[in-house]
């Protein structure tokens, strides 16, 4: 038995015990769940699992039933979706957009935030409901895909996170029980599917984290437990957004090509955006947008410059810090900078990302600011829904990840997703004696 075997039937003892069986197979062809197929067909759970098992033959009737879903789902991607994905720690879709230009289609989602799952909703349109905690889904439940995406949570192995826990003596990584070993959800169904792509996306930390136990863990199990064929690389989003944010991108494929990071084509972040781009103009050129700015010439509301004494705060703060010889302090910038990164804390003073005003208090970036900052809105743009409040969206924003880098990864990624699609799931096709 497997360690993803094993996982399983620590979780999920009912669906662990069932072998792999051609029927079972076909069901994951078909991307019905045991659930699914039971009510489609009128077939009993205890039945279904016989037949997942092997123990006994299916009936006719349902074979044929798998059958013709199979073949509708083929006729539908020969004239609709190149390929199909699934979206895990979805957050609010920032890898989703990438790939759904590209012809693909979501067929699964699961984000366990309540507030992020609303704003989700609200841009995407789900066929499919949002799921909530991974942990708590059995990989059988899941559609069958040939891409698997998953920003899996990076605070375990962000600097800051590993500094937080370390000062209130919590264990980080894969030793946090919460969070760092959420990656072996991704492991699990990556298991169970054996999708043929995958895309990871984490913290640039995590190379790093653990004197670089942590990468070597996950490296072992994607290539030597799970036979995948990895690339992976650091890219600063400073050469399409202007902001500085370097998070680490995982590809990996089932089975061997000729992809590589090297050939990558990264824009001189010398020529980047500047902030000046994302901003509200304030010269009534924009549309009203919600309470973000005010007026006939739409001037950010006076709600997101900084009080007087929450400046005075900031100042202080970074002026003892300066004198230990400390580089701690609050983030400056004006229309011809780049930005610091985005965090998800943004939303407590902003010190991080301070707006010059030239005469007065800092501003805070306004929450379609954050959205144009990150890649989800173009830098004049206000298409993106944000249907919750500014705290969580600054949240939001802060824990995404930016939608022109992963369009970049997606297009390079292209040639080996759905090309063959077809013809591979004809090869796949399984010969069932009944």
């Amino acid at each position: 038995m497997s360690k993803w075997q094993k996982i399983s039937q620590r979780r999920y003892p009912v669906q662990s015990t069932i072998a792999v069986s051609e029927f079972s197979q076909l069901r994951t062809l078909a991307g019905l769940s045991i659930e699914q197929l039971g009510e489609l067909g009128g077939y009993s759970p205890s039945t279904l699992y016989r037949w997942e098992r092997g123990e006994t033959p299916p009936r006719k009737a349902a074979v044929e039933l798998l059958q013709r879903i199979i073949d509708e789902r083929r006729a539908r991607n020969q004239h609709g979706s190149a390929f199909r994905f699934i979206d895990l720690f979805a957050g609010i879709g920032g890898l989703r957009r990438g790939f759904e230009p590209l012809g693909g289609e979501c067929v699964f989602s699961s984000e366990w935030d309540r507030y992020s799952q609303l704003t989700y909703k609200a841009n995407y349109g789900c066929k499919h409901d949002v799921a909530g905690d991974i942990t708590k889904i059995p990989a059988d439940a899941i559609s069958e895909h040939d891409l698997l995406l998953a920003g899996f949570p990076c605070q375990p192995f962000s600097l800051a996170g590993v500094s937080k826990k370390n000062a209130l003596g919590r264990a980080h990584g894969f030793r946090c029980e919460a969070q760092g070993t959420l990656f072996f959800d991704v492991a699990r169904i990556i298991a169970h599917h054996r999708p043929r792509a995958f895309l990871l996306e984490n913290v640039k930390n995590l190379v790093n984290h653990d004197r670089g136990r942590t990468f070597e863990i996950i490296h072992r199990t994607l290539t030597e437990e799970l036979g995948y064929h990895i690339h992976w690389k650091v890219i600063d989003a400073r050469s399409w957004v202007p902001q500085h944010r370097e998070r680490i991108f995982i590809v990996g494929f089932r089975d061997p090509n000729d992809f590589t990071f090297a050939d990558f084509l990264i824009p001189d972040p010398l020529k980047g955006p500047k902030l000046g781009s994302i901003l509200h103009p304030g010269d009534g050129s924009e549309g009203p947008d919600r309470h973000y700015t005010v007026g006939n010439m739409r001037k950010v509301s006076d709600r997101y410059v900084l009080t007087d004494h929450l400046w005075r705060y900031l100042q202080d703060y970074a002026e003892k810090h300066r004198l230990r010889g400390n580089g701690f302090g609050f983030g400056l910038v004006g229309n011809n900078d780049v930005t610091r990164t985005l965090s998800a804390r943004y939303f407590k003073d902003g010190s991080e990302i301070l707006v010059s005003r030239g005469r007065g208090n800092p501003r805070r970036l306004t929450p379609r600011e954050c959205a144009r900052l990150m890649g989800f809105d173009k830098p004049d743009g206000s298409d993106f829904i944000i249907p919750v409040s500014d705290t969580q969206a600054y949240r939001q924003f802060g824990n995404a990840v930016v939608v022109p880098v992963v369009e970049a990864v997606a297009k390079h990624m292209a040639p080996w997703l759905g090309a063959d699609a077809d013809v591979e799931m004809q090869q796949r096709r399984l010969p069932l004696a009944v």
